[in-house]
């Protein structure tokens, strides 16, 4: 006998779809691919190098297929979610474009307290321009000001706190967080909530990044420190358009809270960070792009993953809606933690709107799911329900996708990114087991158990 799951559509008021719930496995199977691959030896991995954008789209199709001809009401579930996924892929398409113009350049070796004040920068900066922006734009600044005496564990700090923990504050700083702003998490909620276990986690990592720093900084030899730390660090900027840029994304993002609903229902907001990315591209000069080793591979990849993930995605979402209950996490620590434990091995932003929609089920009682006319809620209005209801657990959710996507290379995707940058810097940084046992174990998992245990 067929097992099916009930599935209410978001985004299209009243309509239902059962679905079969071996219409999940294209979803599961596509995270597994992506945390996998990667990590295969060379002709397996060549082969997913040259077919993922098949593989993902060919899963996230078959979904969509089953949806529109076999589900009533599959069509309005479909639309939603594609409505969804352009929003997200053209915000992180214009932050790469616009990031890629931007250009670094430091001369003199940092001292310690150097090193740190940089990546205290880095950090605030990736909840601006995304922790994947940040991360394009410093990481070779930030080799380059330790070129004497860089070693894997600089890389590695920089991926804990640019690449993921510093992007907890804002919408624009970490993918997942923008999932939760389409779904109705207001803009500045994380501003406010979120700032005091972001701060005392970056203090942490930044203080044991001190004391790790300063031993090796030590242990140069003592004509190489005087010779490039002698005279101050300086710094050299270029990009000052893309600057401005950035900020009429960011605004696009923001009015789009104020704006009547045909802003956002015809794209104006898509609109605006496509035409702004193009007019970066086209007005940076190549020499910048150059200094940047600026290439649209990295955006073609997430494009493509992220379109089969949101398809795929759907039976997910409402096999929770549908079953969340049964989960039995009714506590902001086992949210944390359960969002933590797979945004380590799996991508983190499909982890974060799956526990989101777990909250909803957990927090969210069927009564409370219609206005008072009567009629029932949309998605947005259910979410901004859950934060003034629960924001512990939307607060759990955050932290927990944002902070643990540091403890693998796979867990966001600037990871694999910096790693690639240094070893073509000639850097040597630890394999994925090594960067686990050597680096996430012993110094991330303690600080990130104490931030859960101390904040939620």
């Amino acid at each position: 006998m067929m097992t099916t799951i009930t599935i209410l559509a978001t985004g299209a008021v009243g309509a239902t779809a059962t679905i079969p719930l071996w219409l999940i496995i294209p979803f599961i199977t596509l995270l597994l691919l992506i945390a996998v691959m990667p990590l295969t030896p060379p002709k397996v991995k060549h082969f997913w190098e040259h077919n993922y954008p098949f593989i993902a789209i060919g899963l996230g199709v078959a979904v969509v297929l089953y949806y529109f001809l076999k589900l009533e009401g599959g069509g309005a579930i479909v639309g939603h979610t594609m409505h969804e996924y352009v929003s997200f892929i053209a915000l992180i398409g214009s932050l790469f474009v616009t990031a890629g113009g931007i250009h670094i350049k430091i001369r003199r070796e940092a001292r310690p307290l150097g090193n740190v004040l940089f990546l205290a920068i880095a950090a605030v900066l990736a909840n601006l321009i995304g922790t994947t922006g940040a991360s394009m734009v410093l990481i070779r600044p930030f080799i380059r000001m330790n070129k004497y005496r860089v070693t894997a564990f600089h890389i590695i700090f920089f991926i804990f706190i640019v690449s993921n923990v510093g992007g907890a504050l804002t919408p624009i700083g970490d993918p997942p967080l923008y999932l939760g702003y389409l779904r109705g998490v207001p803009f500045f909620w994380l501003l406010g909530t979120a700032v005091l276990p972001w701060l005392f986690t970056l203090g942490l990592l930044l203080l044991v990044f001190y004391i790790l720093d300063s031993i090796n900084f030590r242990r140069a030899a003592v004509p190489i420190r005087k010779k490039e730390t002698g005279k101050p660090l300086e710094a050299f900027f270029q990009g000052w358009l893309n600057v401005i840029l950035l900020l009429v994304i960011i605004g696009a993002v923001l009015v789009s809270t104020e704006l009547p609903h045909w802003y956002e229902a015809y794209f104006v907001r898509e609109g605006v960070m496509l035409v702004v990315a193009l007019i970066s591209y086209k007005r940076t000069r190549p020499d910048i792009h150059n200094a940047n080793d600026f290439s649209f591979g990295p955006i073609k990849e997430v494009a493509y993953l992220f379109a089969g993930i949101f398809a795929t995605m759907m039976p997910a979402l409402g096999y929770l809606e549908e079953h969340g209950k049964e989960f039995g996490i009714d506590q902001p620590r086992p949210f944390y933690f359960a969002t933590g434990g797979l945004s380590a091995v799996l991508d983190n932003a499909p982890t974060y709107v799956n526990f989101l929609k777990l909250a909803e089920v957990a927090a969210v009682s069927d009564d409370e799911r219609f206005n008072a006319d009567g009629s029932p809620k949309t998605e947005k209005e259910i979410v901004r329900f859950l934060v003034t209801k629960r924001p512990d657990f939307i607060l759990a959710i955050s932290l927990g996708a944002v902070f643990f996507g540091a403890m693998t290379y796979i867990g966001n995707g600037p990871n694999f990114m910096v790693k690639s940058i240094a070893e073509s810097s000639k850097v040597r940084v630890p394999s994925f087991m090594g960067y686990i046992f050597k680096y996430s174990l012993p110094i991330l998992l303690p600080i990130l158990i104490l931030a859960g245990l101390l904040f939620l």
